[in-house]
């Protein structure tokens, strides 16, 4: 998915992270403090932008702007992926891998959105539906993972896979993680899966503690479909959790499948930093020697 250039935005939707809030807004533990909220809301009143601010007006947005971390601008990629609206993140969290600018860049960025110096760059999500051993289906989306859990601690849960229709491998597990590129640094890359540019088209499946031999992580097409039969996870079922937000019960019994969806979440991003860089930067990764030999 190529990232396009687009207009300048009329109309944005900055989303508050603040406890007090009703249901309405998101919330996040680390919440942002009101004077940068009003820093961001003050700049684009002064670019000539409309501030909107409750989720109902979501579908009179041309954007969305939200402070806060990776949790919060997941949070926030449910409103922009159902409205179909770009989300720039202003990162005021941990890692912020999701964000695209830093409190420091903030007035930054909130200019060059405001002029329309940006592109939109679409990342791929997961389709995700789970059959119950009744018949009922249930279905969900990842921006990051889709995430096989048991709730029983005292045991390990039995899953089949199986890739296109073929069965792959069964094993005793703590859990499954099917990732986008997207959700390769996230919960995926804690578990041991490589990380994988945003703009690969690829699903990266991740076993959880597997007791079982041939249990590496799998990098696999865009078109294929993952399913994952629950054989059996103790005496409480399994839960598939969506960006950790969003679960669905999958007792033994279920099947799972996971496969790329149709519609994507479009982050805002700004300026040409490389993937390689904002890895180095995030991860803070120790790359002082490479980079003094390559300056000689």
């Amino acid at each position: 998915m190529a990232a396009a250039r687009t207009t300048s935005p009329r109309r944005v939707l900055v989303l508050e992270m603040n406890r007090a809030l009703p249901p309405s807004t998101i919330r996040s533990p680390r919440e942002p403090s009101s004077s940068q909220l009003d820093t961001v809301s003050k700049a684009l009143v002064k670019h000539g932008v409309q501030v909107l601010r409750k989720r109902s007006q979501a579908k009179q947005a041309q954007a969305i702007v939200v402070l806060g971390g990776d949790g919060t601008i997941l949070s926030a990629a449910e409103i922009a992926r159902e409205y179909d609206i770009p989300l720039l993140g202003i990162n005021t969290g941990h890692v912020g891998f999701l964000a695209q600018a830093e409190p420091a860049e903030m007035l930054d960025a909130i200019e060059s959105l405001s002029e329309g110096d940006y592109t939109v760059e679409p990342r791929m999500t997961l389709a995700v539906s789970v059959r119950q051993p009744n018949g009922d289906i249930s279905h969900g989306w990842a921006l990051n993972e889709a995430a096989l859990e048991r709730r029983d601690r005292a045991h390990m849960a039995e899953i089949s896979l199986g890739i296109d229709g073929h069965a792959v491998s069964s094993f005793g597990c703590d859990g499954l993680i099917t990732a986008t590129p997207t959700g390769s640094t996230a919960y995926a890359f804690s578990c041991g899966g490589p990380v994988m540019w945003p703009d690969t088209q690829a699903m990266l499946v991740v076993p959880v503690a597997a007791h079982a031999l041939f249990t590496r992580p799998l990098v696999i097409g865009p078109h294929s479909r993952l399913e994952v039969q629950v054989q059996w996870c103790g005496d409480y079922p399994c839960e598939i959790w969506c960006d950790g937000r969003r679960s669905i019960p999958a007792p033994a019994g279920s099947t799972v499948s996971v496969s790329v969806a149709q519609r994507p979440v479009k982050l805002i991003r700004i300026g040409q930093m490389p993937f390689s860089a904002r890895l180095v930067a995030k991860f803070e990764l120790p790359v002082r020697g490479w980079r003094e030999s390559k300056s000689h």
